[in-house]
């Protein structure tokens, strides 16, 4: 039988939720239940009568790090990170490549830094929430409510499958507090039912935390130590590392993103030309909403399914400039990944042709004696395009009199 925890009951703080960009879906077979005099727990009440003192924790700008290290992030194996990577005031990064990053690298940077002092706030928020309930250090096989819990030992381990359940209410908030570790068993599991998201799932860790080979694992770890995900370990979360180092291998980190449940918002994306042969392109995307609330947080620069960059909004503008783009058309859309008041949005495709040999700039193209042929490109095979069109046009004896042209292109002629 599998044991349900619920806190005692506190006023809902109705803070809006993140969405889980992936949930993991668990038929646990055999489960073992967590024994009840493991646990120092007040007698269960009613479901649904009142929610549970747990808020959600303010991480700040740390909320757009999907790994966030203070002395080092080490990888191996084809490890993937969906989010900003970040270490601070360490510089030591190694195993991106393999490793890929769909998001930005921050070394020893502003971002980086401030990054960590909103992490350190985050860390304050949640090992000072009051204590709903005192449970066993093993989570295995138990299903617990919304609330901020801790247990006697001041650890906790995971061996099996942790059920989180929201009870209905995409706002429902978990806070886990351990004064030493979190250690995670190999192929456990934590599943999100009833409306729980993994955006509002924090782990407060004392010193380190280690997941373990083919666990799934939901929510931020905000620890004061190191942070080890075993091989081919999946997060729907963050690892945010204070004061130390973390450690990855072949694993799979996503950011959980936004629920949809606040002002509708609008996005759109502009594009500026570089200004030289293969120069820098700068995309502005510009969010409002529908009751003219301007717009914080995060915007994610995107390009056939690969991050550009993640930007903190300002003033409802954010402006990421790449040189990153291979040549050819590239479909680029902006996403916003809204707040607790802001649905998120994307904008439309906008498409962007980069020729590496030629500026992006608009192209109008003549024959000499042929007819104008006027061609919007941004590259170079559509001066040509436009040039044969006027040469077309031209001469009728096989288009001699128009055969000189001259193809504008940036500085070429």
């Amino acid at each position: 039988m599998m044991e349900t925890v619920q806190p005692r009951l506190m006023a809902r703080n109705t803070v809006r939720s993140r969405l889980a960009g992936v949930l993991v879906a668990v038929v646990a077979l055999g489960g073992v239940a967590a024994s009840p005099a493991a646990a120092s727990v007040g007698a269960p009440v009613p479901l649904g009568t009142a929610a549970s003192v747990a808020t959600p924790v303010p991480l700040g700008t740390a909320s757009g790090f999907a790994v966030l290290g203070r002395d080092a992030v080490t990888n191996t194996g084809t490890t993937v990170v969906t989010g900003d990577l970040g270490v601070w005031p360490g510089a030591a990064l190694s195993g991106f490549p393999p490793g890929v990053v769909n998001g930005t690298i921050h070394l020893t940077d502003a971002v980086a830094q401030q990054a960590q002092t909103d992490l350190t706030t985050a860390y304050n928020n949640a090992a000072g929430q009051p204590v709903d309930a005192t449970i066993a250090t093993q989570l295995g096989g138990t299903t617990l409510t919304p609330g901020v819990y801790d247990s006697a030992s001041g650890t906790f381990q995971i061996t099996g499958n942790l059920t989180l359940d929201g009870q209905g209410d995409p706002n429902a908030v978990f806070v886990f507090k351990t004064a030493t570790t979190l250690v995670t068993a190999g192929a456990s599991t934590v599943t999100l039912i009833g409306g729980a998201q993994a955006a509002n799932v924090f782990w407060q860790v004392g010193s380190a935390a280690t997941l373990g080979a083919n666990s799934s694992f939901a929510g931020s770890i905000l620890s004061l130590g190191a942070i080890t995900a075993t091989t081919s370990a999946t997060v729907v979360g963050r690892l945010l590392s204070r004061n130390d180092a973390i450690t990855l291998d072949t694993d799979t980190i996503s950011l959980p993103l936004f629920a949809s449940c606040g002002v509708p918002t609008t996005t759109t994306l502009t594009s500026a030309c570089p200004l030289g042969d293969g120069g820098p392109i700068t995309f502005t995307a510009t969010v409002t909403s529908s009751d003219a609330t301007i717009p914080t947080g995060q915007v994610v620069f995107a390009t056939d399914g690969a991050t550009l960059g993640t930007v903190p909004l300002v003033g409802g503008v954010a402006t990421l400039t790449t040189s990153s783009l291979p040549a050819g058309v590239d479909r680029v859309v902006a996403t916003y990944t809204g707040t607790a008041q802001l649905d998120p949005s994307t904008s439309p495709v906008l498409i962007q042709r980069v020729d590496l040999g030629c500026p992006c700039t608009p192209v109008t193209l003549r024959g000499r004696s042929g007819e104008r042929g006027d061609v919007r490109r941004d590259d170079q095979a559509g001066a040509r395009a436009g040039a044969q069109a006027g040469a077309r046009t031209g001469s009728a004896a096989e288009g001699k009199a128009g055969t000189r042209i001259t193809a504008t292109c940036g500085r070429r002629s």
